[in-house]
């Protein structure tokens, strides 16, 4: 995979020759609207015949050549990807790159919050074969605790069915004013109200012809803690063999009286749970100042702490495909997607910058008088959060949301991942 950023002056055509790639593979791959938009800073996917990179931590009793060899790839590769390095002499916890035909394997789930039926089943069909699950964001229940559909999904279900994606009813504590720590509450302080959720949520999957669940309870009042917990073990228990998976707020420490994470015991979630991701996004949250959506930094010591309580094998997370456009001054958000967000960079003229702590492109533009900041995600960041995944052997990863559209993105999976399946 090679990555080109825009330097000044430069055009399609001499990167292009430069590559040795087609225009027209250029602009599609890269979401570009006309051969002559470009900005400074604007980060191209090229599309080439490399070898995909993997990334590694060094481990005890490690050594260039077993390594070579695990990769089916060989000393002289190893150590162009790595100038610098003594390979006689590596050293634990060392992070290294290794150029393999062996692709990095993981779980990819995509979040639907479904739109116009043709649209959104053309949509699963392009992404059959990057996509393990496919989480149906239509799902809420009462104040009694029962759940219930909120559009007509079958078509989708059957869809997904006959991609080989495998489907998961997704759930949430939410209401037409947002998510509520209300209604969350209410139900999961009351037994009787547990079980009925647990109850209509398991009728719902067998009876609508899903294969598991995604839990998406947000701002769960923190008393509800182990009532949280009780909940996801019963309802594991009821669900059988059928996929457990459960999101939840992003912490680097454990903070029990927090409103946002207080209710999260990573511990016994994953101990619940099949799978358990962690929101890594909206680091720049909606109405917060301008600020990475998920930086690298924090969503590192984010994994580093909840492989302190689940392993690896369990836990996913969490990749945007948006961007945030802010009033510097007022914090008025503004979602978009991040082909929106890298286009609109170019349409404004506008250069884009790269954060190298939060691994993150940012620009600013302005409207009239008004001052505006947008963070969002391309190749480069994409690339490095795909790292991650290798270097701590996660399970893999969640996407908020796949009707967003991010071509750099879908590139990158194609050529880069192998996206398991259920066998």
């Amino acid at each position: 995979m090679t990555v080109h950023v825009v330097g000044s002056g430069e055009d399609l055509w001499s990167i292009s020759k430069r590559y040795r790639v087609s225009i027209n593979s250029i602009m599609s791959v890269n979401g570009l609207t006309s051969a002559t938009a470009l900005v400074t800073g604007l980060a191209l996917y090229i599309p080439d015949n490399t070898l995909p990179i993997r990334v590694y931590r060094i481990e005890a009793g490690d050594d260039i050549w077993k390594l070579a060899k695990a990769f089916n790839s060989n000393l002289s590769t190893i150590e162009a990807a790595n100038p610098g390095i003594d390979p006689k002499h590596l050293h634990i916890g060392q992070i290294i790159h290794i150029p393999s035909p062996i692709k990095l394997k993981m779980n990819i789930l995509g979040f639907l919050v479904p739109s116009e039926i043709t649209t959104t089943l053309s949509l699963i069909e392009s992404l059959s074969k990057q996509l393990t699950y496919l989480a149906v964001v239509a799902y809420s229940f009462t104040n009694q605790g029962f759940a219930y559909n909120q559009i007509e999904d079958s078509a989708i279900v059957l869809k997904c069915k006959q991609v080989n994606i495998t489907p998961l009813l997704m759930i949430r504590n939410f209401t037409t004013q947002g998510f509520s720590p209300e209604l969350a509450g209410g139900v999961l302080e009351n037994q009787t109200y547990r079980e009925n959720l647990v109850a209509s949520i398991v009728t719902l999957t067998r009876q609508r012809g899903f294969e598991g669940v995604s839990l998406d309870f947000e701002f769960i009042p923190p008393a509800r803690r182990n009532d949280f917990n009780l909940f996801l073990a019963d309802l594991k228990s009821a669900l059988g063999d059928l996929l457990l998976q459960v999101n939840v707020h992003a912490k680097a420490a454990d903070l029990p009286t927090n409103r946002i994470v207080g209710a999260y015991d990573y511990a016994a979630i994953g101990k619940a749970a099949d799978l358990m991701a962690v929101m890594t996004i909206d680091y720049g949250y909606p109405s917060g100042p301008p600020a990475p959506i998920a930086p690298y930094e924090w969503i590192e010591q984010v994994i580093q702490y909840a492989l302190t309580q689940l392993p690896p094998q369990k836990l996913l997370m969490a990749l945007p495909l948006y961007g945030y456009d802010k009033d510097a001054t007022t914090y008025t958000t503004r979602g978009l997607s991040v082909l929106a967000a890298q286009n609109q960079a170019i349409s404004k003229r506008t250069t884009i910058q790269f954060d190298n702590t939060a691994k993150s492109p940012w620009y600013r533009y302005w409207l009239g008088t008004k001052e505006h900041i947008v963070w969002f995600a391309d190749i480069r960041s994409y690339t490095e959060k795909y790292n991650l995944i290798d270097i701590y052997k996660l399970a893999g990863l969640t996407l908020w949301q796949i009707s967003l559209s991010a071509p750099q993105h879908w590139a990158y999976v194609s050529k880069n991942i192998s996206v398991l399946k259920k066998s």
